[in-house]
């Protein structure tokens, strides 16, 4: 029985099939994945290190970007690798347990990357508001500790779809028609109930990616206000600017990721499933590849600083 246990109707692993009606081309498909998986890697890479090696970039903002960067790096590397070899080598099989902790880290580095982009609204809101009291409310210690409470969100948060899937009988096969271990689409594997499945997912992305939303959104209405009070239109555009790195990433991040929702749940027929796959792929690789050029070109603090280090490795080559 497609290498499954009998007793439990639990198959051994999966087939993942790639993007369903592109087959035929998953070699030229994976030629711009690839590339933006380089440059995502190289991109988070260099911010990470630019960020603990200079001291000038040693505040709040930054660490929140380094939390940022990390995550995008740990998302795309979850299942980027895992997809190439398939479309590459046809290496569709993947063990049961290995899907679940594929499905296990996406799930929570999606999370987390919503819980950072938060709180990096918060830092500039009291970046803004409060630029007299900032090195005092956001401390180190506090950063590290928003921090980890964000990451222990994320992992609760996507714990539960492990347990969810695991529970499920599988006897209509082990064919998975996408490119990674998605929770949704392993449980249309299913012959069990998934309703429950359906509800937990639901109520994650709007209980949770809402509350970061709604955090966002009022972040940034205290920040327009503080910001049309001020008397000097050179001080207004100083303090737009500041965020206008932060709202680029927020629109990379969410748009897609709403998108790929909404339609995997109410799209139905009308949206053929090749292009639902094609966009689940852009959701979780558009943001690692995008934000470090977003910041790397509208942060003035970070373009110097890679100039400074350009240059300081330059004269210890010389």
């Amino acid at each position: 029985m497609y290498g499954a246990n009998s007793s439990t109707l639990t198959p051994r692993f999966f087939i993942l099939n790639g993007i369903p009606g592109l087959e035929v081309v998953h070699i030229w498909l994976s030629l711009p994945f690839c590339f933006m998986y380089i440059i995502a890697m190289v991109g988070n890479s260099g911010l990470i290190y630019l960020i603990i090696h200079e001291e000038a970039l040693h505040r709040p903002m930054y660490y929140l970007l380094a939390l940022l960067s990390f995550t995008d790096l740990s998302g795309c590397t979850t299942f980027v690798p895992n997809m190439l070899c398939n479309f590459w080598l046809s290496l569709k099989e993947i063990d049961f347990n290995a899907c679940l902790v594929q499905m296990f880290f996406i799930h929570m580095l999606t999370a987390m990357e919503s819980g950072v982009l938060m709180l990096m609204a918060l830092d500039r809101y009291v970046a803004i508001c409060y630029p007299l009291r900032y090195s005092t409310i956001l401390t180190n210690a506090i950063i590290t500790k928003v921090g980890l409470a964000t990451f222990m969100r994320s992992v609760l948060i996507a714990i539960p779809f492990t347990f969810l899937i695991k529970r499920l009988p599988y006897c209509k096969g082990n064919l998975i028609h996408h490119t990674y271990c998605d929770h949704m689409s392993v449980a249309k594997v299913s012959c069990g109930n998934v309703k429950i499945n359906a509800i937990y997912g639901l109520v994650a992305a709007v209980l949770f990616a809402g509350f970061d939303i709604f955090c966002i959104f009022m972040s940034y209405t205290m920040i327009i206000r503080a910001v049309m009070n001020l008397s000097s239109a050179d001080a207004r555009h100083k303090a737009f600017s500041t965020c206008t790195s932060h709202i680029c990433a927020i629109v990379i991040t969410y748009v897609p990721a709403f998108f790929n929702f909404f339609t995997h749940r109410f799209g139905g027929h009308s949206i053929p499933h090749h292009i639902h796959i094609f966009i689940a792929n852009l959701y979780l690789l558009l943001p690692p590849t995008l934000n470090p050029v977003v910041y790397g070109v509208k942060t003035k603090q970070i373009r110097e600083g890679v100039i400074k280090l350009f240059f300081r490795e330059k004269d210890i080559v010389n």
